[in-house]
């Protein structure tokens, strides 16, 4: 049984669902991605995306008209397996289509690019063997993190600074004092400015201490 925590974009507020590997994904239509499908290769029994990832899922599928094999799509940044900004962490990207042959690739991936559903497509050079699209917030990276922040941006974070012993008060997506207090220790200890926000230069130092390192005793993994 997975801990699904899902931003809904429209009301701006976390939800949480508890659901089985073989049970449709929240605000999944007609079982089209599955708790294990959206799990992947992740060990952990907390995952997370948003409410308008799972819709521009529905409308693609429906639109493509036949199931997609989904290799990849969630991972916490502590597994890492990615890039040190990747949307994978973030719970809205997925790298599908790898038991297909190119050309279906290059049917799926145009068809992708010319959907609008998905805010970005990686071009084949990039991925050969598989078809990336994501449904990231900004063009690239990470977007700014503040206090009043709510979403999987700050779920990331909150995960990064308690990985490395920085105490949130949770894992529950919302950027309130405790994790406000957790991001002026960070940014203190290691020379940055402590804005209490969290931009390019926090989101970078953040993830590369803590990207692919693996759980800490104070990793939240429940």
């Amino acid at each position: 049984m997975a801990k699904i925590l899902i931003y809904n974009n429209t009301t701006n507020r976390m939800e949480t669902y508890y659901k089985g590997e073989q049970e449709a994904m929240p605000y999944n239509a007609n079982r089209t991605l599955t708790v294990k499908e959206f799990r992947g290769s992740s060990t952990s029994e907390i995952l997370w995306s948003d409410r308008r990832t799972m819709q521009s899922w529905n409308n693609f599928r429906a639109l493509y008209g036949k199931p997609i094999f989904v290799g990849f799509a969630f991972k916490r940044c502590w597994e890492g397996g990615h890039g040190i900004l990747s949307q994978h962490y973030a719970g809205v990207a997925f790298d599908v289509a790898q038991n297909l042959n190119a050309q279906g690739r290059d049917y799926m991936r145009n068809l992708a690019r010319a959907s609008g559903y998905w805010r970005y497509i990686e071009p084949a050079s990039d991925t050969p063997r598989w078809v990336h699209f994501d449904d990231r917030w900004i063009a690239s990276g990470y977007p700014l993190t503040m206090s009043g922040s709510r979403g999987i941006y700050v779920l990331i974070a909150q995960d990064a600074l308690n990985t490395l012993g920085l105490d949130t008060g949770g894992l529950d997506g919302i950027f309130g004092q405790k994790t406000y207090n957790a991001v002026i220790t960070y940014q203190g200890n290691n020379g940055l400015s402590q804005d209490g926000k969290i931009g390019n230069i926090t989101w970078n130092s953040l993830m590369n201490e803590v990207v692919g390192n693996g759980a800490s005793g104070t990793t939240i993994l429940k």
